[in-house]
Order: structure tokens, then C-alpha cells, then sequence
């Protein structure tokens, strides 16, 4: 009896060490599958306006449940989830009042910023409610914002999230094409504005891709998804004009959960 309860304790004991050479022990698969801590940061693409569901507690940054961080969370349960992006937020705003839950444990940041550095509500409205030529005009400025003053104002934030979270995984996330061109729209902006209204989110995002890639961020491209979904398609991921007019040109709560959801979280 003795002899085998040598030999039992001796074999459990090779076991648990062959285990921990196969990175198989019970600490190790602990840490593999815990999800680390999620900081979602940014405008009103990431806090979910236009998906409605809006958290009371967030007043006028109106954060969504529908929300692809939201959403996200709710389904991966991370170590710890901070929520601050914010509708209307700007560059200068996530660097003042949206980085404080970002510490050395967090592990994954999202954040969709620049739009509105750009001005691109104001575009929309300039183009809604005048002529085509004033409307070209707005997009071109917005455009040349984009190219020549946007890139130091991305740069500023990424450096401070890196600063702040420099283990953590930071996925940055464009903005989707408007309009469906040749779609079932009639009426309302001309073919033209529709085009260069694309045009213009195409450039906005090819400037966050570059500075998010010189900062080895992750960028995540929505047009993969919202294809076949803009505005003027069959089955539209984002509201057109509509009230309260602050959701106008947002997702929607399929937008979130099928155009923004996916992308997320293939790149977290």
C-alpha cells in the first residue's frame, strides 16, 4: 500500500510537470482565455448615436447599448470595460476628458476620431440646406482639413493612448461611404454631392489609416461591411436625414451590430 501511494504521488507529480512544459497547467490556461481590460474611446460612431437604446446616465455623449463596444463586451465579459467615447467629440476632447480608465493593464482600445475635426456635420448640413456648388465647396475644405491639419491632431491622441496603455492593443475604425451611388434614392442631393461626399469619407479614412498604422495601430476598414448598406441601397446601415437631426448620417442599430461589430472584432 505504501509502495503505490509512492508511485501514485510520483506519476501525478511527472503529470503536472509534463503540463507545465506544454504551457497546459491550470494558471497558464487561465491567462490565456481571460479577456483583458476594453477602453472605448471616440465620437459618436463609437458611443452608438443613431442605434437609439441610449444610456441615461450618459447625458448629451448619449451612449448606446446597441453600441458595437456595447455589444462587444457584452459578449467577450473583459477583465474591465470603460466607455467614454462621446457624440460631438473631438481630437482635443478624447485628450482631455476621455483617457483616465487607460493604465498599464489595459489591453484593448477602440476609438473612431477625426470626423468632426473635419467638420463633417457641418458639411452635411451646408449641403443639405444650400446649393450644390456652396455644398463643394464645404467638401473641399473639409478635405483639405483632413489632409493638412488632421494628421498632427491624430498623432497627438495616438501618442497618448500608447503613453497611457503601452501594452494594450488599439484598433482604430474608419467611417463608412455615405451613399449608394446609381442607388434608390430620389430626390435630395444630386448624384454629384452624393460622389463627392464619398470621396471625401474615403480620404478622411485614408489619413486615419496612416497615422494609425505609423503608430503600429490596427486600422479597421467598416467599407467591408456597410457595402451594399449606405444610404440609397435597399437596406440602409445608416440613417439619412432624420430626428433628432444629431442621428442623421449615423449607424443604426444594424450598422452597429453588422457593419462596426464584425470589423471590431476581427481586429481586437
Amino acid at each position: 500500500m505504501r509502495l503505490s501511494r509512492v508511485v501514485g504521488s510520483v506519476s501525478a507529480l511527472a503529470l503536472t510537470a509534463t503540463l507545465a512544459l506544454l504551457g497546459a497547467g491550470p494558471v497558464q490556461a487561465a491567462e490565456k482565455t481571460a479577456t483583458p481590460g476594453y477602453v472605448a474611446l471616440g465620437d459618436s460612431y463609437s458611443a452608438g448615436v443613431g442605434a437609439g437604446s441610449y444610456d441615461s446616465g450618459s447625458g448629451n455623449c448619449k451612449r448606446s447599448t446597441k453600441a458595437y463596444p456595447a455589444l462587444w463586451a457584452a459578449a467577450h465579459t473583459p477583465a474591465s470595460f470603460a466607455f467614454t467615447a462621446c457624440s460631438g467629440a473631438r481630437t482635443g476632447d478624447v485628450l482631455t476628458g476621455q483617457l483616465g480608465p487607460l493604465n498599464a493593464s489595459t489591453g484593448l482600445v477602440s476609438i473612431t476620431i477625426g470626423g468632426n475635426d473635419a467638420g463633417f456635420a457641418g458639411t452635411m448640413t451646408t449641403c443639405v440646406l444650400n446649393s450644390e456648388s456652396v455644398c463643394l465647396d464645404r467638401i473641399a475644405q473639409a478635405r483639405a482639413y483632413a489632409r493638412n491639419v488632421l494628421p498632427a491632431q491624430l498623432d497627438g491622441v495616438y501618442s497618448a493612448i500608447s503613453g497611457k496603455a503601452p501594452s494594450a492593443r488599439v484598433v482604430v475604425i474608419g467611417y463608412p461611404r455615405f451613399y449608394r451611388l446609381g442607388g434608390s434614392c430620389f430626390g435630395g442631393l444630386s448624384e454629384t454631392v452624393r460622389s463627392a461626399v464619398n470621396d471625401a469619407a474615403d480620404a478622411l479614412d485614408t489619413v486615419i489609416a496612416k497615422r494609425a498604422a505609423d503608430h503600429s495601430f490596427t486600422y479597421a476598414d467598416v467599407n467591408t461591411t456597410f457595402g451594399g448598406h449606405e444610404i440609397c441601397s435597399g437596406s440602409p446601415w445608416l440613417n439619412s436625414v432624420t430626428l433628432p437631426v444629431d442621428e442623421s448620417y449615423h449607424p443604426t442599430a444594424a450598422g452597429q451590430a453588422q457593419g462596426y461589430l464584425p470589423v471590431f472584432a476581427s481586429a481586437a
